[in-house]
């Protein structure tokens, strides 16, 4: 697979031909409530993401519950500082029985519904329910474990590639291949929270997608929409963003979540991106053509009598462009006026007075 070829999933076609496909990110901001998962579903259909996305894990298939300091983020800059790992995991997570309604609902909606799978178990469960496409999370990209077995059900994956080095992504992408991953879309991700313009270095994904030779995306973590927007234009065939029903309402990620307005103009902003990249092109489009009469052109703009020069006075750059082109501008001033000429006339080569030289030479008016 190349990147221009296109990877299928469902009835949407991800690639560099088709528009953005649009993933939101619920992750834990249900705030342990299906009926608020449920509002989730609903309002990110209605802004027009094309897909929603989970996380599939427990505290238990994710960390342990352990109370070393190794089990504490001690950041203090971190949205989760001094939190126990698996008290945050427990706060975060999404029970495993609410999969298949906010799948269901979804579908019902016309949205394609996935996750991210923490671990083997999570890959037997979704598998279970019969999910269309795999992604694996930044801090889950190098567990070669985890690798193996989302590439060996041979469904698409999409991966992001936050806290990793090149030789990282490397060995990365020959697992999941080896293993039998035909489809791959890379997401370029800076896995801060929330991360900054700064540090988004959009500048990575046209290499990133020449270097592995597969569609990229952007899973973005940087507040508002500008980062998505110009992805798009450097050839982003994904744009990956969390969201949230209020972000008062607070929740793990809420922070640097899309509510459901801006949802939607993410989804407006990175189609107009996309449609706006077109191709290279110097060819005047047929609007452009119909507009060429409002160019300027030469025009006598004070009346002149017969035998009277051509000065910058009277003769001037106006719109339309019935009259000579500019570029004759030089040639004509000092010349005499063959006939009366109002103002407002269009100068052509029949109201300019032939010298001498030009009679013997046989120009044409």
């Amino acid at each position: 697979m190349s990147h221009n070829q296109p990877i299928q999933v469902a009835n949407y076609s991800i690639s560099p031909s088709h528009r953005p496909f649009i993933i939101a990110e619920m992750s834990g901001n249900h705030n342990q409530s299906l009926e608020r998962a449920l509002e989730i579903v609903d309002a990110v259909a209605d802004a027009g993401a094309h897909a929603l996305k989970l996380q599939t894990y427990t505290p238990d298939t994710i960390t342990f519950n352990g109370q070393s300091e190794e089990f504490y983020i001690r950041d203090a800059k971190s949205l989760w500082a001094d939190k126990n790992l698996y008290k945050l995991y427990q706060e975060a997570y999404t029970p495993w029985e609410w999969h298949k309604p906010i799948f269901d609902h979804a579908k019902k909606r016309g949205m394609i519904a996935f996750s991210s799978p923490f671990d083997t178990t999570a890959v037997d469960f979704l598998e279970s329910l019969d999910v269309p496409l795999y992604k694996i999370a930044s801090f889950e990209n190098t567990d070669h474990i985890l690798l193996k077995r989302i590439a060996q059900t041979g469904k698409p994956v999409i991966m992001s590639t936050g806290v990793s080095t090149v030789a990282d992504l490397d060995e990365s992408v020959k697992v999941l291949r080896a293993n039998g991953c035909k489809d791959l879309v890379l997401l370029k991700c800076t896995s801060t929270y929330p991360a900054t313009p700064e540090t988004t270095n959009l500048l990575t994904i046209p290499h990133m997608r020449q270097l592995f030779d597969v569609p990229v995306g952007l899973s973005d973590h940087t507040m508002g929409i500008g980062a998505a927007v110009a992805a798009v234009a450097l050839g982003a065939v994904v744009i990956e963003k969390h969201v949230t029903l209020r972000r008062a309402d607070g929740g793990v990620d809420s922070a640097f979540s899309l509510e459901p307005d801006e949802l939607k103009n993410l989804v407006i902003e990175t189609e107009r991106a996309f449609l706006a990249m077109g191709q290279v092109s110097y060819t005047m489009t047929p609007k452009e053509c119909k507009s060429l009469q409002f160019k300027r052109s030469l025009y006598v703009v004070k009346d002149v009598k017969a035998g009277e020069p051509f000065t910058a006075e009277n003769v001037r750059s106006i719109r339309p462009a019935n009259g000579l082109h500019t570029r004759y501008y030089d040639d004509i001033l000092g010349q005499v006026a063959s006939q009366d000429i109002a103002a407002g006339t269009a100068l052509n080569w029949g109201l300019i007075e032939k010298s001498e030289s030009d009679r013997r030479s046989g120009v044409k008016e």
